[in-house]
């Protein structure tokens, strides 16, 4: 997994960013790692390479704060930036039928801003957007990139994977 994640990356252009998790295991061994990584392409930033590297543990939550750290320096130095006025796009990440509310889907919103009453097309089906929720469960009025939002006012649900449009 981690060489076709690598190699898809690389086919993209995009930056890569490395983090090793489960650190605190007693086998664990990032020396291997980094040198697995380098046996693929990427050498890391103390070699003398321009891939970022974190050791993380999910588990003991260190190494999170310069994870984050190293995404937004990552983006800044890339110049990655959003466009928020652009064609909505997304894709669906869940969906299911509700008892009480319907059809609800949530979409993972990629480019643009979707807004409260745009009308959508989510693979085979469609819809008014009537209400979203954040991740919280919170009502919103808009969702910006790389926003999970769950959307209720589809005709049907939609299949995970397909792809979401304002029009």
């Amino acid at each position: 997994q981690t060489i076709e994640a690598i190699n898809h990356a690389k086919a993209a252009g995009v930056p890569i960013l490395v983090a090793i998790n489960k650190i605190d295991k007693t086998n664990a061994n990032p020396e291997l790692v980094k040198q697995q990584l380098a046996d693929n392409g990427l050498v890391i930033e103390e070699w003398g390479g321009d891939t970022i590297y974190v050791q993380i543990s999910a588990k003991e939550k260190t190494g999170i704060p310069e994870l984050l750290e190293s995404v937004l320096l990552m983006a800044e130095m890339e110049e990655l930036k959003a466009t928020l006025s652009r064609s909505t796009a997304g894709v669906i990440i869940e969906a299911e039928m509700n008892k009480t509310r319907g059809p609800l889907a949530t979409a993972l919103i990629q480019i643009g801003t979707l807004k409260l009453g745009d009308t959508v097309v989510v693979g085979t089906t469609w819809g008014r957007v009537r209400a979203m929720f954040n991740d919280m469960g919170k009502r919103v009025r808009q969702a910006e990139p790389s926003t999970p939002i769950e959307i209720l006012g589809l005709s049907s649900v939609p299949q995970v994977g397909d792809p979401l449009t304002a029009v």
